[in-house]
C-alpha cells in the first residue's frame, strides 16, 4: 500500500518577541567567553543554525556575533599573546620595553569585544537593529547573496 507523499513543512517563523531574545542571546553569547575562553563564538552559530530557517532577523545578528567574535576576541586573544611574546623576547635588548604600550592596547581587543556584544545585545531586546562596525554589512551582504 503506498502512502502519500507529504512535503515538508517550513518551519514556523518566529514571533518579534523570540527574534529579539534569541538576537539578544546571540550578541550576549560573548559573555561565555569570560568563562570559557572560547565558546561564544560556538554559541552564536548553533544560535544562528538552529534559526536560520525561521528567521532573518535572528539569523543576520547571530551571524554577525559569530564573525565578530572570531575577529575581535579569538583574534584579539591570539594577536595579545604574540604581542606579549614578542614583547617578552625583545626586553631582553630593551627594545621590548617600547613595545608594552602597544601590548596593553591590543590586550584590550576581547574587552572591547565583550562590551560592543553586550551593547548590541541590549538594543536588539529592544528590537532595535545592530550592526557591528565592519563585519555587519558584511554579513548582511553574504545572507541576502
Amino acid at each position: 500500500m503506498n502512502e502519500p507523499y507529504v512535503s515538508p513543512t517550513s518551519p514556523a517563523p518566529l514571533s518579534p518577541s523570540d527574534e529579539r531574545t534569541w538576537a539578544m542571546l546571540a550578541h550576549l553569547s560573548v559573555l561565555a567567553n569570560l568563562v570559557t575562553g572560547f565558546l561564544g563564538p560556538v554559541a552564536a552559530l548553533i544560535i544562528y543554525l538552529v534559526y536560520k530557517d525561521r528567521s532573518r532577523y535572528v539569523a543576520y545578528h547571530s551571524m554577525q556575533a559569530f564573525v565578530f567574535q572570531l575577529l575581535w576576541w579569538v583574534g584579539g586573544g591570539v594577536l595579545t599573546g604574540i604581542t606579549w611574546a614578542i614583547t617578552g623576547v625583545l626586553s631582553a635588548v630593551l627594545i621590548g620595553i617600547l613595545c608594552i604600550p602597544v601590548a596593553l592596547l591590543i590586550s584590550a581587543m576581547p574587552l572591547v569585544a565583550l562590551i560592543y556584544g553586550i551593547i548590541g545585545g541590549v538594543q536588539t531586546s529592544k528590537g532595535e537593529d545592530f550592526k557591528y562596525w565592519l563585519v555587519g554589512d558584511w554579513v548582511r551582504g553574504t545572507l541576502n547573496a
